[in-house]
């Protein structure tokens, strides 16, 4: 393996204002890991672009998820700090969910949650979700050319997170554009303008406001699903409090689908430009279970993800100090021949295949089990269900990226359901 060295007088390659990085990353990504695979950029942060690096990050419990445990005197004009004379500033990191905390109340949190996603429960989830496939293939099937991502990709795991969770199906409406406003927010403070921001934290008032009443309405009627159980758990032992509360709601919802979302769209992207995985992935019932999970090396829905650290540490050549916040680039670890044969190769029967799409160590992606099932089945459905399924005409090529940089996604996805 070639060594990794710093590249600290280089005009660093990572630059997260090119527009690239959301519509075409994979070629910035193959140079990045080829010019300088580790560097600080000049926005104060460190970039890592290798599988073997993230992986060590990652796993490493040296590195933390808060964010309140960076120095933010090394990173001038990248991250904002909490401002505690500011209520909403202040109400904004009380309701930070378990995804951006440490142990123990990473811990704590998470454990109350996990149950619902474990493989027994997400099995018994398979029948509805066949059901739902079904009912939206019928449509886009009689339609003939459909947005594929507002036909079949978006609403099934919307239905299936809403009906784990207890969440009216008839209120999806209400918070699509919340959920679409958090997703654009998940990318750092320093890539948003002011109005994305402020729209962020009006998501997060309005999801507050929403969860709150229903919590309300669900400890007057308890139900058989996960918002009456978290208010038992309250109500027990008042391990979670009411920002907890309102925050892992708010997490499960929206991370319950939005990643979901691009994994189905962006595999049957991938299915479409290679008619010979398609076609393998369509009459082997073998390979189903390795095909999403190539799907979720090649297409990467979580493109990077950002750890600071707690003490000082070597990681791939360099040293970082206590403090200093570290930029993992796991769709460029997906991607890595280090780690992965022919990496831009889609290969729906990899194998080994030691993806990072899930992260890894103690904030491995929770609702992994439920992704994994609702590509698999969707996407088994699409391709036998529509033999003849297209991109629509004149979308070759033109297809359009959100500017997400985190969350990956395309805008549209139009294709052909029939000959």
């Amino acid at each position: 393996m070639q060594a990794t060295t710093a590249v600290p007088n280089e005009r660093p390659v990572f630059d997260p204002f090119d527009p690239r990085w959301s519509s075409d990353p994979y070629p910035l990504y193959a140079e990045l890991r080829e010019r300088a695979p580790v560097h600080r950029n000049e926005m104060g942060f460190w970039v890592f672009a290798r599988h073997a690096d993230c992986l060590t990050i990652l796993r490493d419990r040296r590195v933390s998820s808060d964010g309140s445990n960076i120095d933010l005197d090394r990173m001038p004009g990248g991250f904002r700090p909490p401002m505690s004379d500011d209520p909403v500033a202040s109400a904004m990191v009380a309701m930070r969910p378990f995804l951006f905390r440490d142990p123990p109340d990473h811990t704590r949190l998470r454990g109350l949650v996990a149950k619902a996603f474990t493989p027994r429960v997400v099995e018994s989830l398979r029948a509805r979700t066949h059901e739902v496939v079904d009912e939206l293939l019928d449509a886009a099937l009689e339609a003939g050319e459909v947005d594929l991502l507002e036909a079949f990709a978006h609403p099934l795991p919307v239905r299936i997170i809403c009906d784990l969770l207890g969440v009216p199906i008839e209120d999806q409406e209400r918070f699509r554009g919340w959920s679409a406003a958090l997703a654009r927010g998940l990318d750092p403070d320093f890539l948003l303008t002011k109005e994305i921001i402020d729209q962020r934290i009006d998501a997060v008032g309005q999801f507050a406001g929403y969860f709150f009443e229903l919590l309300a309405e669900r400890r007057k009627n308890p139900g058989d699903d996960l918002l009456s159980r978290l208010v038992q758990v309250e109500e027990e032992g008042s391990v979670l409090n009411e920002a907890e509360l309102l925050s892992t709601c708010i997490l499960l919802l929206v991370a319950g689908h939005e990643t979901t979302v691009n994994l189905i769209a962006g595999g049957t992207l991938a299915l479409l430009e290679h008619p010979d995985q398609l076609q393998r992935f369509r009459t082997d019932p073998d390979v189903v279970r390795s095909g999403v999970e190539e799907m979720l090396r090649y297409v990467s829905p979580v493109q990077l993800t950002g750890r600071s650290m707690l003490e000082d540490m070597e990681v791939g050549g360099v040293t970082l100090q206590k403090g200093d916040f570290a930029m993992l680039l796991v769709a460029s670890g997906n991607h890595d021949p280090d780690e992965f044969e022919d990496p831009e190769a889609f290969d729906v029967g990899r194998s080994p295949n030691n993806h990072l799409g899930f992260g890894f160590g103690i904030h491995h992606c929770l609702g992994a089990p439920l992704a994994r099932m609702e590509a698999q089945v969707a996407l088994t459905s699409l391709t036998q269900r529509a033999p003849d399924l297209a991109l629509a005409d004149g979308t070759d090529g033109k297809i359009v990226y959100k500017t997400n940089v985190v969350l990956r996604g395309m805008g549209a996805l139009p294709v052909s359901m029939r000959g």
